[in-house]
């Protein structure tokens, strides 16, 4: 019966340890689930951050050249806007002439009209 009762108590010990083993290979597997969630969610949280960062970058790449370009189509407006009122000047100044001459010209011819009676 001694014999018997070692067999039991080994058998048992045996039982216990394949239970303890089988809980830790659970806590292990638990352990690794929980672990790659964790770096799962980390990658997802870093990758976010740095699309927001690109997103703010690129924000700012586009802001800039935006400026850049309103800057550069006033300054071709205001070139534009120069030579305009350079040629409506020059126009101004020519018909100032144009029309002094011709005002010149019709009193002569209305001067000739009333003294001779002629056109």
């Amino acid at each position: 019966m001694n014999k018997q009762k070692k067999t039991t108590d080994a058998f048992g010990a045996l039982q216990h340890i394949k239970e303890a083993e089988e809980k830790a290979r659970k806590i292990v597997q638990d352990a690794r689930e929980k672990r790659t969630v964790k770096v799962i969610q980390d990658a997802d949280d870093e990758a976010k951050k740095i699309k927001e960062r690109h997103l703010a970058e690129a924000r700012k790449t586009a802001e800039k050249r935006r400026d850049s370009i309103i800057q550069e189509a006033s300054r071709e407006a205001e070139k534009i806007r120069k030579k305009a009122e350079q040629e409506v000047a020059f126009l101004q100044q020519k018909a100032e002439k144009t029309m002094s001459s011709a005002v010149i010209q019709v009193s002569q011819k209305i001067e000739n009209f009333l003294k001779k009676g002629e056109l």
